[in-house]
């Protein structure tokens, strides 16, 4: 699952690497003031990844009568509607979510997952005819990394240097006045999603401790851990090497401050699973658990899965991935009602973009455009279905083409900006962070409460 490009080397250029399992992108600009005013509240957002480009089409389906639309278009990839797990809604149950899901199912009906149906990249809202005559649009609309990056930067033409979380993550500086710890944390590499103004990620490596490794208590290896210190400190007369020195310093102290306050949390009685999204899941629940010892009163996290990119067979792929999405996600809120923050935590999920709705050769589809996305925690506004779903017609008004390429209805600035208010970044900064919210009508989706 590599996804570095050209574009990456723009993004690390300043950053530096302390050990095998300690990857981070800290500067001395990216520490909060400490003459900021905190507060007494905690809240954190989870960002899960589907790299490939999630075929929504099949995680959330019409069961009424626009079932048989579904099936029409769907063909050899379409679900049995006595297997899609039911959306109860007001009473009645209009969609149905994969078989696969029934943890989402649960937490739906619960009222602690919402459903935002066709959300995508938007320059402004777009008709069939403007798609058609190409104005306005984010470029390379069907390109895995471009649209990666539009997602994770909220910027849709050029190559960003900075991620909508991470300008986020400068916009609550003042929550986090007291942090011994950056406000933001990646278990999935180093993506442009983490990056701010300001701001920079602590990336660890799931079930890996934190911090240089090699060194043991023995004088002889506690003599090299102080040398190595030593030559982060010691002073080359260059500024490159002085300012990777010190971007490596940081991220050594923040390592041992972590690897402290893991050491001190209470055993998680939360059973995760062992796929690798479970996995990640599980560290970034370690480490809210650590809140307190970190001094942070805001967190963003980003974790990823990858395999979505099913040109063939789908169905049997999307089984398993699936599966992992909604136990790992089931597992992580469990953890969170746990640690008694399940009304402060909310994770959410993003993927370049949705699939075809036309099977492709080979029992797989291709890239599309519109996809749905889920947003689960105790202060989600759940059990509805957000926004406009598309019609499922080939060649119908919601499609760019005739293949079921659906045109958003709903743009990725306003599902971001919605999460932003809710964590704390005021109206008045919005745009700032995400450049084409004033050409849509609300900034706020209402499915946070």
């Amino acid at each position: 699952m590599t996804r570095h490009t050209r574009r990456d080397l723009l993004r690390l250029a300043c950053c530096s690497a302390a050990g095998a399992s300690l990857v981070s992108g800290l500067s001395k600009f990216g520490l909060v003031s400490a003459l900021a005013q905190g507060t007494s509240d905690y809240k954190a957002l989870v960002c899960i990844f589907m790299f490939g480009g999630n075929d929504s089409n099949n995680m959330i389906v019409p069961i009424d009568s626009r079932y048989t639309q579904y099936v029409q278009a769907r063909s050899v990839l379409a679900l049995p509607q006595s297997q899609l797990l039911p959306l109860q809604t007001n009473g009645q149950a209009n969609y149905g979510m994969h078989p696969n899901m029934p943890e989402m199912q649960g937490y739906f009906n619960q009222k602690n997952l919402a459903v935002l149906a066709n959300v995508g990249t938007l320059v402004q809202p777009t008709t069939k005819a403007q798609y058609q005559a190409y104005q306005n649009l984010p470029e390379n609309l069907y390109s895995h990394s471009d649209q990666q990056d539009q997602w994770q930067s909220a910027q849709l033409a050029g190559t960003p240097v900075s991620g909508w979380a991470g300008k986020v993550a400068d916009n609550v500086q003042t929550f986090n006045a007291s942090a011994q710890f950056p406000p933001i944390l990646s278990i999935s590499g180093n993506p442009i999603f983490c990056t701010g103004i300001t701001s920079r990620p602590f990336t660890i490596n799931p079930g890996q401790p934190p911090g240089l490794q090699g060194f043991d208590q023995t004088a002889a290896s506690q003599a090299r851990y102080t040398a190595t210190q030593q030559l982060l400190t010691f002073d080359s007369g260059l500024s490159m090497v002085q300012a990777a020195n010190s971007v490596t310093g940081q991220a050594v102290k923040f390592a041992q401050v972590l690897s402290t306050a893991l050491q001190n949390i209470t055993p998680l009685q939360t059973k995760f699973p062992s796929n690798y999204l479970g996995q990640q899941l599980q560290q970034v629940a370690q480490v809210i658990a650590a809140r307190s010892a970190l001094g942070v009163q805001r967190q963003i996290f980003f974790v990823s899965y990858g395999g979505f990119d099913t040109h063939a067979d789908q169905l049997p792929q999307q089984v398993q991935l699936l599966t992992y999405v909604s136990q790992s996600m089931s597992a992580f809120f469990q953890a969170t009602q746990e640690l008694g923050v399940a009304n402060q935590v909310t994770s959410f999920t993003l993927s370049e973009f949705s699939r075809t709705l036309e099977p492709g050769s080979n029992g797989g589809s291709d890239h599309a455009w519109g996809s749905h996305q889920l947003i689960l925690g105790g202060a989600v506004q759940g059990n509805q279905i957000y926004g406009t779903f598309p019609t499922l017609a080939l060649g119908g008004p919601d499609d760019a083409d005739q293949n079921g390429r659906w045109i958003p209805t709903t743009a990725l600035d306003q599902y971001a900006a919605t999460l932003a208010t809710w964590f704390g970044v005021p109206a008045v900064n919005l745009p700032s962070i995400f450049p084409n919210l004033t050409n849509f009508p609300s900034s706020n989706l209402g499915f946070m409460g």
